[in-house]
């Protein structure tokens, strides 16, 4: 059964009209899935996180988990008021708190904690959706430049390209150059003849009208004009006079890369206009695989926010389960397989040291108790002598489920109210070893571990007399099954002959009780037995004067389990656990009395 919530409340109340308050804590009792339940936890809410700890004394050594609410989902529980869920992708918290109210608290708190994070404001989409608008352009970009050199013809084309660039920019270099000279050495000209111009008009000689008008004559690198004016002769610019450019080479082979680049680009668009269509194909292609993708998605997700966490708590024992009978099934013999292993180990790995168990002489068992329970205790006693010894070849009822050597189980079919309640018997016969032993190492607490592999653990809660005790155990859980307790009065009895031709028999019965030290909790389903073990000794008569050995010893048991597992589970489920179980509880049971006994003095 689940373990309800001890407390919850809050370190401070959340108020609508002011926001969210600086942190919200209190009790929660989370589902713990390693042990499959209620485990109590100091559960913390602060800056749109929600933490847990082992408990508030612990929190300055860390939470054991958070959730982030930005995209939480708060689910409260259909049928159960005090539950409600949170999951986010596929991480699901369950959770329960004390009561109704304080459910609706916690719930009321957790949302505006996500209303008021920043997540999903206009200002916040505003800002979130810039980014993604960036960066699916960048990737966009990338994603098409990548393409791009895709394919052998337009890979080339590209090259070309690279190195036309490449020659057209020394080309620009070079006639940059060119005219950058052109410039300067025009400047300079001009300022050189302005200066000689000045400087002839204040020293040239006076002429005459006639001799200016007739004659001219060449003065160095001057020359008399008839005007009477003197200028400075330049020789005429050479092409290649500057920095040795051929202008017109260069003009050439500039008007030649750019026709071999227009030629190129011209090429690389015929070769993308023919591949559009095979792009367009693709992209489609991708569309709809992106499409279906999506859907799956959605899908997925709306059947996850149906069904719970495979594990959780939805998938308990019980009749509301989730879990059908094969998968309970299949859950159950996982487990128990598991057990096995871990006993096998442990058993491989523990050396049994000997207990000198002080065991008091048979009178003190045949005598009739004084405590509060011997009534009951001898009406148990006589029911199980008349009626478990009974064969059970004429009654149709017991079913035959194992045979096994000279081992026998069987079994009748008995239900209530849906709970299976089945009867069960098994006979059983030991060489080597009396009834007296048997019963003793069966009913005796401080070697009980020593054989039982299904407790967890147990203590004894009344001692009553030297016979008889009364137990308190908890039984390993096999999940999905729940936790199991038992409270039962275990005595010890030796029945006293009424033919000195009868056997010598004990008998173990554990029966349930109540006790009120060992009340019922929520954390197991308290179970309900009724068990006997009778056993009598059989001696054969050893050959001539020889004592009696355990060869001569044989002891025929009779094992009786009236069961009531206190809650629901699948009938076929229990019925095949019980049919593998107890063939293994009798055969490591009575190999470890055989253990126990071998080489000691005979226990009569």
């Amino acid at each position: 059964m689940s373990e309800k919530s001890s407390s919850s409340g809050s370190d401070e109340d959340v108020d609508p009209e002011s926001g969210p308050p600086v942190e919200h804590g209190g009790v929660l009792s989370k589902w713990t899935n390693y042990i499959h339940g209620w485990q109590d936890r100091w559960v913390v809410l602060k800056n749109n996180t929600l933490s847990y700890y082992k408990s508030e004394d612990e929190r300055e050594y860390g939470c054991r988990g958070s959730l982030c609410l930005s995209k939480a989902i708060i689910t409260p529980h259909e049928f159960d008021e005090c539950r409600f869920d949170i999951s986010v992708n596929d991480s699901v918290w369950y959770l329960r708190a004390e009561d109704p109210d304080h459910r609706l608290h916690w719930i009321d708190s957790i949302e505006l904690h996500k209303a008021e994070s920043g997540y999903g404001s206009e200002t916040s989409l505003r800002r979130h959706g810039s980014m993604l608008s960036l960066t699916s352009a960048a990737s966009a970009l990338s994603a098409t430049s990548t393409s791009s050199f895709k394919g052998h013809s337009l890979r080339e084309k590209l090259a070309e390209m690279e190195t036309f660039r490449d020659i057209l920019c020394r080309q620009v270099d070079t006639l940059q150059k060119y005219f950058d000279s052109c410039a300067d050495g025009v400047s300079k000209d001009e300022f050189h003849r302005d200066r000689v111009v000045e400087e002839d008009e204040d020293d040239f000689p006076t002429t005459t009208p006639s001799t200016a008008s007739t004659t001219t004559r060449p003065d160095g690198d001057y020359v008399h004009n008839n005007n009477g004016s003197k200028e400075k002769l330049f020789p005429p610019a050479s092409p290649k006079g500057i920095n040795g450019i051929d202008f017109k080479g260069e003009a050439i082979t500039f008007k030649a890369t750019t026709a071999g680049i227009l030629s190129t680009l011209s090429h690389c668009i015929e070769l993308m206009v023919k591949r559009e269509d095979s792009w367009q194909k693709r992209l489609d292609k991708e569309l709809e695989k992106r499409r279906r993708v999506e859907d799956g998605y959605k899908s997925a997700m709306n059947e996850l926010k149906k069904k719970s966490h495979y594990g959780g708590p939805d998938y308990e024992e019980g009749p509301n389960s989730l879990i059908n009978e094969d998968e309970f099934f299949d859950a159950v013999e996982a487990a128990l397989d598991r057990q096995d292993k871990i006993e096998e180990q442990c058993q491989s790995e523990k050396v049994r040291s000997p207990r000198l168990a002080i065991v008091p002489p048979g009178d003190a068992y045949s005598t009739m108790a004084t405590h509060r329970f011997a009534a009951k205790v001898e009406e148990n006693v006589e029911n199980h002598m008349t009626y478990s010894l009974q064969d059970m070849g004429g009654d149709a009822n017991w079913q035959l489920v194992i045979e096994e050597g000279e081992m026998k189980v069987y079994r009748r079919e008995v239900e209530e109210n849906g709970i299976v309640l089945d009867p069960l018997k098994a006979t059983h016969s030991v060489k080597g070893v009396t009834g007296h032993e048997v019963c003793h190492y069966f009913w005796d607490t401080a070697v009980r571990l020593d054989w039982e592999t299904t407790i967890e653990n147990f203590n004894v809660v009344e001692t009553l007399s030297d016979n008889a005790v009364i137990v308190y155990q908890t039984h390993k859980r096999v999940w999905p099954a729940s936790q199991r307790d038992v409270l039962y009065l275990s005595a010890m009895r030796k029945i006293v002959a009424t033919d000195e031709n009868d056997p010598d028999t004990w008998l173990v019965c554990n029966f349930s009780v109540d006790h009120e030290n060992a009340q019922p909790t929520n954390r197991c389903v308290r179970a309900k037995i009724n068990v006997a073990l009778i056993c009598q000794t059989l001696v054969s008569p050893p050959e001539g004067d020889k004592e009696i050995s355990r060869d001569n010893i044989l002891c025929k048991i009779t094992y009786v389990a009236n069961v009531n597992p206190g809650g629901w589970a699948p009938a076929s489920v229990l019925r095949a656990v019980a049919k593998r179980e107890y063939p293994k509880f009798l055969k490591r049971f009575t190999s470890y009395v055989q253990e126990k006994t071998a080489g000691k003095p005979i226990l009569f």
